[in-house]
């Protein structure tokens, strides 16, 4: 049988509009305030007859939306998708009481999200009860090199999945604490997976932390993670062990939910 690849390289296996769909909303996602009919036929080169029916389908299907000025946006309905295609179609139902009560404890904003391709990306949050906190909007995109839940999901994915999107990154420097090289990341990983969590020390945002640990589905794939984030002052480094068991803890509470055999002695929140 032919492979995939080899497959695709045929153009009689090819659906050309379902190629252009696809192409326009990969395109969205770098255009989160929307385009325009007229600019995506402008930035993608297809015929304005052909922009007009595949924006028609997707906002027929609630793939898109449109806003009051007749620019097109994702929906989140390829987050829910995405959600779903975790293992189970309950998978936010499984998670917000737990998120709400590691908020409860430690006060600071609770975030859960996952990889897509070579980015990270959040799936929900339960806001922190103080009264300046961090609000990241569901389907926003995190680099992977760091965000301290795209480090601890990568630390305990297979290798054969880890390495490719290694190689993608870039390592874009943000400011003198981001990691800007794949050997010192690789260290970096390799001390998430012996401690069971993983922290972002400021290194895409001045004076911003963030500690994260991973959620296990019932094959003990991490198909997850959840994560804090909040000012350095209110989440020191001093803290980040302590934070970090904290996080875990809650963490491996949804992974027992998501049928995660070997947490089959931890008890679920009050």
């Amino acid at each position: 049988m032919m492979a995939d690849h080899e497959t695709f390289k045929d153009s009689r296996y090819k659906v050309p509009n379902l190629e252009r769909a696809l192409i326009l909303m990969e395109h969205l996602l770098d255009h989160p305030q929307g385009r325009s009919a007229a600019e995506l036929t402008e930035d993608l080169g297809f015929s304005k007859n052909s922009v007009f029916r595949i924006t028609m389908t997707l906002l027929h299907h609630h793939f898109l939306v449109r806003d009051e000025t007749k620019r097109f946006r994702l929906s989140k309905k390829l987050l829910l998708m995405g959600c779903r295609s975790l293992g189970d179609t309950r998978f936010i139902e499984h998670s917000m009481d737990v998120m709400r009560a590691c908020r409860d404890e430690i006060k600071e904003s609770i975030f859960i999200g996952t990889i897509v391709e070579n980015e990270g990306v959040v799936i929900e949050q339960i806001l922190g009860s103080h009264p300046f906190k961090f609000t990241i909007d569901s389907g926003a995109r995190m680099p992977i090199h760091c965000a301290a839940p795209c480090k601890v999901i990568l630390a305990y994915l297979p290798e054969r999945e880890r390495d490719p999107i290694i190689q993608s990154a870039t390592f874009k420097r943000y400011n003198e604490n981001t990691i800007t090289s794949r050997r010192a990341y690789a260290k970096e990983l390799q001390s998430v997976k012996q401690s069971g969590f993983a922290f972002d020390r400021a290194e895409q945002i001045h004076g911003a932390h963030c500690v994260a640990a991973p959620v296990f589905d019932q094959f003990g794939y991490p198909i997850a993670a959840i994560w804090t984030t909040g000012p350095s002052d209110r989440l020191p480094a001093q803290r980040f062990d302590e934070l970090g068991a904290t996080i875990r803890r809650y963490a491996d509470i949804i992974s027992l939910r998501m049928g995660h055999k070997a947490l089959s002695s931890i008890p679920s929140p009050t």
